[in-house]
């Protein structure tokens, strides 16, 4: 199952995109994901000092093997087709365990975002689930423009992760 987030700011910081990775490999773990595959989006898979969204995705890989963020695998930066095309990622000469096989799909901005939700809706024939995550409990975000099979998912989605985090409430030493 592949993840796509909106960003909660139009152009977040960087440590706003620690806290989104972090929040949807929570999301991928209550899905069953135990080490969801992160792929951190940009134009290109080098890291360029001209394009913000490389040396993010250099900071947060480095975030990673420091442990600000767990349980998953992260590489970055990488572009869309290197992210989900192990084909594209060998002819480029990525060797990545994430390249071609990305389990979440962490786009540099909120314009990025939008734009490729609603290419893999109305050009992969997707469906897309809304939920908030981050919050004390998960909140639903549907679009007045969404069928009744995006409005189940987005439920489906945010009862699953509520009854992860209570599950894993109960099961901590301090929520015993």
């Amino acid at each position: 199952m592949k993840l796509q987030l909106l960003l909660e700011t139009k152009y977040p910081k960087l440590a706003e995109k620690r806290d989104i990775v972090q929040n949807a490999i929570e999301l991928a773990h209550a899905l069953g994901n135990d080490n969801p595959r992160v792929a951190i989006l940009s134009a290109v898979e080098t890291v360029n000092p001209k394009i913000t969204s490389t040396i993010d995705a250099a900071a947060l890989c480095k975030m990673a093997e420091r442990g600000q963020i767990s349980g998953g695998t992260l590489d970055g930066p990488l572009a869309f087709d290197n992210a989900v095309s192990e084909a594209a990622a060998r002819t480029k000469g990525i060797i990545s365990p994430v390249a071609g096989r990305a389990d979440i799909l962490l786009a540099p901005d909120l314009e990025a975002a939008n734009m490729l939700m609603k290419q893999l809706t109305h050009l992969a024939d997707a469906t897309g689930a809304g939920v908030v995550v981050g919050a004390r409990v998960p909140i639903m975000l549907t679009s007045r423009a969404d069928d009744a099979l995006t409005r189940m998912a987005s439920s489906a989605l945010a009862l699953l992760l509520a009854d992860y985090q209570r599950r894993s409430l109960l099961s901590s030493p301090s929520g015993a």
